[in-house]
Parts: structure tokens; C-alpha cells; sequence
């Protein structure tokens, strides 16, 4: 144990707070070597001292769903809290995931992770898509245009190249597949999302969906969540449920609930907010599929992120062929269903934050009120959990377990080192510290101007350093570390062959044949002359 006078930072008289243990106290916290070394209600000194009276000191907030990490939103994400920013839902292509890693490595000072995209494993094998703007983005205009990547049933051929393709990514180390499957419907058979999860299982490690009928209403939702949950039980394979805020999210929280009491590594996530974002030509907005199905009326519902105009039918048709992947804001659920989502346990905050668009010349130290307007999502989802909890007395700790442990202890369940030791205030974790004053933390990002900073959270620590002081975050670009698998030195899929499914599952004449792996089902991707009966 370090010496009273050894610590790199001290923290006084903080409220500690750990969402595993139910710690709550005034203690002093020491930090050495980027690790908690000390948790002690005793004197104790360091190079440099936080005084924490008044304030929470909690660990880091962790948002496993934030698709943009570039350095212009890393100072927005410091002022709500994060110390840990992953994209768990798209990701980065299967290809380029070490790539991904290398670029991020001493470049940001929060912890980055990324999934492998199923999307654009799609987008490269269906439309030979390659000229991604970002690693972790897709820049979408032409692959969208195309849409062979979302409407597309791929051959068994061109499945196998696209599971290959997600496979490398893993044995790269991603953090598991994410799969916006709800963007391709059409084009993703149930075949093919069960061998994606049966993938993520050989590895261990998590399918992450933005499922089949989001958004829908409480029938359609609640099955889409029921085709992962059926999967995940049947490989034994981990699986994250998206900003399940839609309808129907009570009976999903009790899915998962009672899966996770059977033993099951599954969980779910919610933003705090009655809207979401998308492109404008997302498949679920077509009238028939979910605005007008659902009751709702495009001139209260469909919202443009740059103008704040509501769209028409006739205007959405008109924008869609000048540009159709525009950022809008859609308005599908009551306010007061919010409150609801945030007394859920186990259940985990992500911000579903999106790229700023135009991202021209925007960096590091650009002027918030300059940046483009976003979903308030991006800027504001942690503090506005903890100033829902305060204005409507739900207790606390669970605002601190939602922002934290409930991402990292069941992505370190499946063994994710790096989440093993963050999520919780105890000595021997690592020193991802918020540290945040009960009484007035709050978010100030609205609709009309989304990249408002939030308020409240006067410090942040990322690997024991201080990324953050008196609400100014600091360009300590050295703090950061990759959230990541160790890669692996060999794959772990086999090419899938129909005949092999019929033979593992259905009586065959001899007992011999029965051997091999269980692979496709004979009628599940589109195959061309290659039907074995």
C-alpha cells in the first residue's frame, strides 16, 4: 500500500460512492499509478489534491454508444461526465479494427472502444463499399443510395464473405458485433443474425443490436428483442439490447431481468430522451412501416436537426433525393416515460450520440456555440440522468450504477479486462473518476442547440489523470486507453455450408455423417444453384 504522502492525486472529503459494494461515505480517495490505492477515512497527502467537499465522487461514466469519437466531441463528453466512450452498436469495419486502435493511441482523453459493424461487412460485400470517411462512422451517402447492404438476402457465398469479414475484426480484438439490423430488415434473414450471435459466442463476447422492429409498437418491439434474447439463450452467447426506450419497454426490462436471473449475460441500455435520430432515409420512417402506423403525424413527429422544421411526406420525398442520410429528430414516446426507464435496474445509460454534420474544420478547441446542432443526447444524456433522479427522488445510487457499473460489470463478465476494472470505486480498480455535485448537476443541451455543455461536473480523472478541473477540460491526450480484446493470433469461423446443417440436425441414414460443426440452414441465405435437396 502506497505511503500517505506517495499518491500522484488525492481526493478529500468526497462522497464515495460504489455501485457494487453500496458504498456511500465521506472518504478520502488516493490514487496511484493510475489505480485507486486508497480509500480511507484517514489523512492522507499527494502531489495534487482535489477538494471534493460537497461533491460525489463516483466512477467514471461509461457510454458504450456514442458513434462519434472524434476530438471536437471529446471535451463535450468530459463536461457530462464520460471518462469511457465506446460505438458498441455499429462499430468499425472487421478490416480495420487494429487500424482504429493505432489511430486512437495517445490521441484522446477518455477511454475509446469500438464492436465490429456488421453494416459494413454488408456494405462491402453487397455494394463493394470501402471508402469509409471514418473508421467508426460510415460515411453512408453512397451505400444508403444503393441500399443492396440493407435490402439485400445475401447469397451463401456472400454470407460467408460477410461473417469472414466480421471475424477478422474480433480476432482483432474488437469489442464483440454490433448490428443495426433494424435499418435491414428486409436484407437480414434470422439465419443470418443467429450466426452472427453464434460468432460473438466462439469468441465470448457480445452481440450488440439495434433489433429488428425498433422503433415499432409494443408487439413488434418486444419480438424484435425476443429473436436476440431467443439466440443469446440458445449459444450461450452475451447480448446488449439498444435504447430499448421505445414501446413495449416494460416487458423487454422483464425479459432481460429475469434472463440475467437465470444466468444469462444479457442487458440493455436507454437514452433520456423522448426523441431519437437517425437519417431521414431510415426504412422505419416510410409512413406504412412506423410514423403513420403508429398514429403519429409527420408534421409532429419528423423534425430536420439543422433547420428545426418538421417535415411532410411530400418534403421528406424532396430532401431524400438531395440528401438523403440528414440528420433528423423523430418524437415517439411520452415524457413521463422516461422516468420509468430510469428506475430499471441493471439497466445502462447510452447516449446514441451521432457524428456533428457539416464536421468541416471543427476540432478540440472549437467554440461549443460554433459546433453544429445535435440530438442534445450527445452532450447531455449522464447529467440529465442524475437531474431526473434528483428532481423525481429516485435514489442516487441507482443514477450512479446506470452511468457506470451496469456497462462495465457485465461486459468484464465475458472478459473484458479493461471493463473488469472499471464501473466501481475500490481499491485496485482503475482511477476513472467523476467526480459531481448532487444538488445542481444538470444538462443544459436542448433540441435547438445540442452541443450545450453540461454543468455540475467540475472534475474528471481518466487513468488517475485529471482530464478536467473547475469545469475546464484539459488536453491531456496521453490519458486515454483502448478499451479492446487482445488480438487473436487465428479466426475462429468456418465457412458455412447448407448440407452440413441437415446433416447435424435431421436422422440421416448413417450415424457417420452426423460430424462437423452446425452451420447455415439450407433455405436461409439466397443461394443460386446451391439448394441441397
Amino acid at each position: 500500500m502506497a505511503a500517505a504522502t506517495d499518491f500522484d492525486v488525492v481526493i478529500l472529503n468526497g462522497r464515495v460512492m460504489d455501485p457494487e459494494t453500496k458504498l456511500d461515505a465521506i472518504r478520502n480517495v488516493g490514487i496511484k499509478d493510475g489505480v485507486i490505492g486508497l480509500i480511507t477515512s484517514k489523512e492522507i497527502k499527494g502531489k495534487e489534491t482535489i477538494d471534493a467537499t460537497g461533491l460525489v465522487v463516483a466512477p467514471g461514466f461509461i457510454d458504450g454508444h456514442q458513434h462519434c469519437l472524434e476530438p471536437y466531441a471529446y471535451r463535450l463528453m468530459v463536461r457530462d461526465g464520460r471518462t469511457t466512450i465506446m460505438d458498441l452498436e455499429i462499430g468499425a469495419p472487421g478490416n480495420q479494427v487494429a487500424d482504429f486502435y493505432k489511430k486512437m493511441e495517445g490521441n484522446a482523453p477518455l477511454n475509446i472502444g469500438v464492436a465490429v459493424a456488421h453494416e459494413f461487412a454488408r456494405a462491402e460485400v453487397l455494394d463493394g463499399f470501402k471508402k469509409w470517411k471514418y473508421l467508426h462512422t460510415p460515411d453512408a451517402v453512397q451505400s444508403r443510395v444503393k441500399e443492396g447492404w440493407s435490402k439485400t438476402r445475401p447469397t451463401l457465398a456472400q454470407g460467408n464473405e460477410i461473417l469472414k469479414i466480421v471475424d477478422e475484426g474480433l480476432r482483432q480484438g474488437g469489442i464483440g458485433i454490433g448490428s443495426t439490423v433494424g435499418y435491414m430488415r428486409d436484407g437480414v434473414s434470422s439465419r443470418e443474425i443467429f450466426e452472427l450471435q453464434r460468432l460473438a459466442g466462439q469468441y465470448g463476447r457480445q452481440t450488440g443490436m439495434h433489433f429488428r422492429n425498433t422503433p415499432g409498437n409494443d408487439v413488434e418491439e418486444t419480438m424484435g428483442i425476443q429473436e436476440m434474447l431467443a439466440n443469446a439463450a440458445a449459444l450461450g452467447s452475451p447480448g446488449i439490447a439498444f435504447h430499448f426506450n421505445n414501446p413495449g419497454y416494460g416487458m423487454v426490462h422483464e425479459l432481460m431481468v429475469r434472463m440475467r436471473q437465470r444466468g444469462y449475460n444479457v442487458w440493455g441500455e436507454i437514452y433520456p430522451y423522448r426523441a431519437g435520430s437517425t437519417a431521414l432515409n431510415a426504412v422505419f420512417l416510410e409512413p406504412d412501416v412506423w410514423v403513420e402506423k403508429l398514429g403519429n403525424k409527420y408534421e409532429e413527429t419528423i423534425m430536420d436537426v439543422e433547420t428545426g422544421e418538421f417535415y411532410t411526406r411530400r418534403s421528406r420525398a424532396d430532401m431524400i433525393k438531395k440528401e438523403p442520410t440528414r440528420l433528423i429528430v423523430m418524437y415517439k414516446m411520452p415524457e413521463e416515460a422516461i422516468l420509468d426507464w430510469i428506475k430499471m435496474p441493471g439497466v445502462a445509460i447510452g447516449s446514441d450520440g451521432m457524428p456533428l454534420i457539416p464536421d468541416d474544420g471543427l476540432k478540440w478547441e472549437t467554440p461549443y456555440e460554433e459546433l453544429p446542432n445535435a440530438h442534445p443526447r450527445f452532450s447531455g444524456s449522464f447529467a440529465k440522468v442524475f437531474r431526473m433522479a434528483r428532481e423525481n427522488n429516485i435514489p442516487l445510487m441507482q443514477a450512479v450504477s446506470m452511468s457506470s457499473y451496469n456497462y462495465a460489470k457485465p461486459l468484464g463478465d465475458m472478459g473484458l479486462k479493461a471493463m473488469q476494472l472499471r464501473g466501481r470505486m475500490q481499491v485496485g480498480m482503475v482511477a476513472d473518476i467523476t467526480l459531481f455535485n448532487p444538488e445542481t448537476i444538470t444538462d443544459n443541451a436542448t433540441y435547438e442547440k445540442g452541443t450545450r455543455p453540461s454543468s455540475g461536473i467540475p472534475h474528471v480523472i481518466v487513468n488517475g489523470i485529471v482530464v478536467m478541473k473547475d469545469e475546464e477540460p484539459l488536453k491531456r491526450f496521453d490519458a486515454g486507453q483502448p478499451i479492446r480484446f487482445e488480438p487473436q493470433k487465428k479466426g475462429r469461423f468456418k465457412p458455412l455450408d447448407a448440407e452440413h446443417w441437415t446433416k447435424k440436425f435431421y436422422v440421416l441414414p448413417k450415424e457417420e455423417d452426423f460430424g462437423g460443426a452446425s452451420h447455415l440452414g439450407c433455405c436461409d441465405f439466397k443461394q443460386k444453384g446451391e439448394h441441397p435437396h
